[in-house]
């Protein structure tokens, strides 16, 4: 009996419960109006509103970090003009930010991964290219694999050329003016010639000049070069290669006395007579012979290449050994005339490498005398005037209009 009367008076409670539960409920909506679908609405709103400035903030993100996955890269071919210049031993991280600097490529490392997946980027020479802007890394890389994109003043300087040849030579290349070379020649320590390089043990005094130290070969000068700058890089090629050969070094220890200045002389002569690269050993050995050995009569060069040498140097026209006049052999107002005793005054031309080893180790003999005995240019050697008289009548029956 009692529990029903318990279980009867809970079931009261609890719907009494619910149902001021429901009236307070019911208050509520009808003093506020709907509260519960507002806050509904309103969270809603927030909802939404925190997704969208996640979305942006992730959309940033990536589009700042995207480089970390794949380097920022221009597509196509691009338009417009742009210049680069590439210096020998650059790496492609180097190249690729000249890229990015001249406007070329947007990132140094799109132009890296791409040059670093064609092998052919090895074949990327030194020198200016004239590339397009905003160009995609594939595209650059093939513009500077293409010679015909690459810019330059491209000269062969050949051997023996005197300074006043190498000038007319440079200017119808660079169309620099040749005075401007003239200009820039006259003080050739400013170019960067040592100024031991003009000591002399023969007594003589010497005149700074250029001649000698223009090396001969092809050169890739920049667009737009002075004079000053291309001379400058002949000279620098002189002293490289006679570094490489040992040039003074061997010179001062093994020419008995004679500087490395006369041995350039030397090699500036060998470089005008002899016919083949095999005699200019020969012919250096004849020079010093002549000069300073006491077995040549005046101890003079008495070669004729001096006296064409002061013609030019005069502005006159050279000539052959042939047609010139006695006056003009033995003009004594000619610091280069053959009869001189010793060395003339400066280099006659600029000689090459082989005339400089030549000069420098020339064969061991006691040759006096030369002369071309074929159309080949070969020259036959001789110790006494008789055996040389003996070579120019066989140099006239091969054709050699000696006789």
């Amino acid at each position: 009996m009692i529990d029903e009367l318990e279980l009867a008076f809970d079931e009261r409670t609890e719907k009494g419960r619910h149902r001021r539960g429901y009236r307070k409920k019911q208050a509520r909506r009808e003093a506020g109006g709907g509260g519960g679908r507002g806050k509904t609405v309103a969270a809603l709103l927030v909802t939404f509103l925190l997704l969208g400035v996640l979305g942006g903030g992730l959309w940033y993100g990536f589009d700042r970090v995207q480089g970390l996955f794949g380097a920022p890269d221009y597509s196509g071919s691009g338009a417009g003009q742009a210049q680069i210049q590439i210096k020998p031993g650059e790496s492609l991280t180097e190249i690729g930010n000249s890229l990015v600097r001249a406007g070329v490529v947007k990132s140094a490392a799109a132009f890296v991964d791409e040059a670093g997946a064609n092998s052919r980027s090895t074949n990327i020479q030194p020198g200016f290219y004239n590339l397009r802007k905003q160009m995609s890394a594939e595209s650059a890389l093939a513009m500077l694999l293409e010679v015909a994109n690459k810019v330059a003043n491209t000269i062969t300087i050949p051997e023996g050329r005197t300074a006043k040849q190498t000038y007319k030579l440079l200017s119808e290349k660079t169309k620099i003016p040749v005075k401007d070379f003239e200009a820039a020649a006259k003080d050739p320590l400013a170019l960067g010639v040592p100024e031991f390089w003009f000591n002399r043990t023969d007594g003589k005094k010497t005149r700074p000049s250029i001649e000698g130290f223009l090396f001969p070969d092809t050169y890739e000068f920049d667009p737009n070069p002075t004079a000053e700058q291309v001379l400058k890089t002949m000279v620098g090629h002189f002293l490289a290669v006679a570094e490489e050969l040992d040039f003074v070094k061997t010179v001062e220890s093994e020419r008995g006395g004679v500087s490395p200045y006369e041995a350039l002389i030397v090699a500036s002569l060998a470089q005008a007579e002899a016919g083949t690269k095999a005699d200019l050993g020969k012919v250096a050995r004849v020079a010093y012979n002549r000069a300073y050995s006491g077995t040549f009569p005046c101890s003079c060069l008495e070669m004729d290449v001096t006296v064409n040498y002061y013609l030019e140097l005069s502005g006159k026209a050279t000539k052959r050994s042939g047609d010139m006049t006695p006056e003009e052999l033995d003009d004594p107002k000619n610091p280069y005339n053959r009869k001189l005793r010793g060395m003339v005054p400066t280099p006659i031309n600029n000689p090459g490498k082989e005339a400089l080893q030549g000069a420098m180790d020339p064969p061991a003999g006691k040759w006096l005398f030369f002369v071309a005995i074929d159309k080949q240019g070969n020259s036959a050697f001789a110790e006494t005037n008789d055996e040389h008289l003996r070579n120019i009548q066989k140099a006239c029956r091969n054709g050699i209009p000696l006789c």
